[in-house]
């Protein structure tokens, strides 16, 4: 199979001959461009190149979509007495609310929701990727604790995965059936409902049911076919749903996936066992391996969630609910416990503060997220993992931070490589007794392996991509982390951590979560910070944010804030980079209450509107 053959129209160009230079224009993902000129490279070093190139054409939408503004709807805060849904499109959310309306609870409502958006936002999420649930179930009784669960339904890797399966073709870990590892999405929502769920089954998937036979074409959705054009115009399985009349579809057309619409259906009226087995299975085990894949039957039947007690830490006065390890819940919390030893309501946005986000970034990104795997495989270090969230682990850490200045990549003592997720969505739900629910999920990169069934209409997932290839450097020349190596069964490792606060006497105070590869738990850290300020949850979310991951050595800033800030960063030795706030990077969306009033909000980024009643 040619990698080529899935690549957006842009990845035409030669890569022979090219020398790669530096470009302060680029985002954070990558460092370097192509420029025309011919030159002798060693084999590999010409190897590596292409795939840094091939990353970047291949993630066209996420990278070019860096440079330039997006249309954006106007941020809304949306304030409710029941119950609230923030999803990242506004159809979802106004399902989601539906289901509240009509008897259903949080999780019912972000189940229903999630299900909407892997119809019209299929390119972020859908049944044929996985992720990750965190739930607030409310206390029965007076004085009563609230408990707070998550779901795991990561994928994972088939039972013929090895270690070393994608080191001969590492964009085969990117591009087809090699890349698609066993969804979980449907039997991670089968238990929450079953646990938690208070509609019938088929009434929190009917509403999808409906939309995918016809809806018109979003903003965002337009924006992606338009990016993958070559996709769509190139292979029959694509073509027939989003070029119909041989032109890609645009913004206010009518889109039909009727397929998909039958598959739901047969989930809505037989269950989630349709999707594991009997011809929905048949079918996905013949396109994946059609497209050059290794999963079995075997592998969907057993495919099994896993179901714990949140991760718990504090962030001030506030009760911190968050996911655990293969996910960055833990870096999320260790970047808190850095940051709540200054007082930065009091002191106010000021440079100086705005140095210590980014290092404590750099700390968290060094500390966590390079040493982070499945726990439940011999190789990891699973109190090693355990202590980053802790507060001792944090003392040792800050005695490291500095107020005057930026260090090399080195100082924070990074061990192999960061792995991204682009094609992720997040809903966050609350409802009127408190239950609340983070739900985040993904397929992987931007429309997942590209490939796309025409039986069933399921895009699927290349979560294998979330693995690290040995012998093989990632896009920013760093090398592979054994943590994180492709194994039977395995999850590879996530940037999602779907939160939940409680304020410090155990009521519910905020549901939180988001898309967007390595900025979400960077951005998660921010607009906590930002609520800290004193900002509405809308506000907060809009607020202009700072990125730094170590590598590329770049502080990625939003056009938006205050130029004075900027320079602070710049005298303190960071290399600053300013980007248009309408990119599509760390996407958010949360739901807050405040003194009974419920507050919701979807990152205008992404064109997200939420909903309450």
């Amino acid at each position: 199979m040619d990698p080529k053959s899935f690549l957006p129209k842009e990845a035409y160009a030669s890569l022979e001959n090219t020398e790669f230079s530096r470009s302060e224009e680029l985002p954070l993902y990558t460092s370097y461009i192509p420029q025309r000129r011919s030159v002798r490279w060693k084999k590999c070093l010409l190897f590596v190149m292409c795939i840094v190139a091939f990353a970047f054409l291949r993630c066209g939408d996420q990278f070019r979509g860096s440079t330039t503004p997006s249309a954006r709807n106007p941020a809304y805060l949306i304030v409710a007495e029941h119950g609230a849904v923030a999803s990242e499109n506004k159809r979802c959310s106004d399902i989601g609310v539906e289901v509240m309306k009509d008897g259903g609870n949080a999780v019912d409502a972000a189940i229903s929701a999630a299900f909407c958006t892997g119809v019209v936002n299929m390119f972020s999420s859908g049944i044929g990727g996985g992720g990750f649930m965190t739930v607030r179930i409310p206390p029965s009784a007076p004085n009563a604790s609230s408990e707070v669960y998550v779901i795991d339904f990561r994928e994972t890797a088939p039972a013929l995965s090895n270690t070393t399966m994608f080191s001969g073709n590492p964009l085969s870990a990117k591009y087809g059936g090699l890349s698609v590892a066993v969804p979980g999405e449907i039997r991670g929502f089968e238990e929450a409902h079953r646990r938690w769920g208070s509609l019938p089954w088929n009434r929190l998937i009917q509403p999808s049911v409906d939309l995918a036979n016809q809806w018109t074409v979003d903003t965002e959705l337009a924006r992606r076919i338009q990016t993958y054009s070559r996709l769509m115009l190139g292979q029959d399985d694509w073509r027939t749903v989003f070029a119909p009349n041989g032109k890609p579809l645009i913004e206010g057309q009518t889109i039909r996936r009727p397929n998909y619409a039958r598959t739901l259906s047969v989930l809505a009226s037989d269950g989630p066992d349709a999707f594991y087995k009997g011809p929905i299975a048949d079918a996905l085990v013949r396109k994946i391996k059609e497209t050059g894949g290794i999963m079995t039957h075997a592998d969907l039947e057993g495919y099994a969630v896993k179901v714990e007690r949140a991760l718990r830490g504090t962030y001030r006065d506030k009760k911190v609910y968050t996911s655990r390890a293969p996910t960055s819940g833990p870096a999320l919390l260790h970047m808190l416990n850095l940051i709540e030893r200054f007082d930065l309501a009091k002191e106010g946005r000021s440079g100086l503060n705005a140095h210590r986000i980014v290092e404590a970034q750099k700390f968290g990104f060094a500390a966590s997220r390079t040493r982070i795997g499945d726990p439940s495989f011999a190789l990891n270090n699973s109190a090693l993992i355990a202590e980053i969230s802790t507060k001792d682990f944090a003392d040792l850490i800050a005695a490291n931070l500095t107020d005057d200045r930026t260090h090399p990549v080195e100082y924070y003592n990074p061990e192999f490589d960061i792995v991204t997720d682009h094609g992720t969505s997040h809903t966050s739900a609350v409802d009127s007794q408190g239950m609340a629910v983070a739900l985040t999920t993904t397929v992987n990169l931007v429309f997942g392996s590209q490939v796309l069934d025409p039986e069933t209409g399921i895009l699927l997932n290349d979560e294998m991509d979330d693995f690290s290839t040995p012998g093989f450097p990632n896009d920013f020349g760093l090398w592979p982390s054994p943590y994180n190596y492709p194994e039977p069964g395995k999850r590879p490792l996530s940037s999602i951590a779907p939160t939940i606060m409680e304020h410090g006497d155990g009521s519910f105070y905020l549901a939180i979560g988001g898309s967007g590869g390595s900025r979400i738990f960077p951005s998660l850290f921010q607009v906590i910070l930002n609520l800290d300020w004193g900002l509405d949850v809308s506000e907060a979310i809009e607020y202009g944010r700072m990125h730094d991951q170590l590598l590329p050595m770049d502080v990625d800033v939003d056009n938006t804030l205050p130029n004075d800030l900027v320079d602070f960063l710049r005298d303190r030795g960071h290399n600053v980079t300013v980007k248009p706030i309408g990119r599509v990077a760390g996407i958010v969306q949360a739901v807050l209450q405040k003194e009974g009033t419920i507050f919701a909000a979807s990152d205008s980024r992404k064109n997200g509107i939420a909903a309450g009643y």
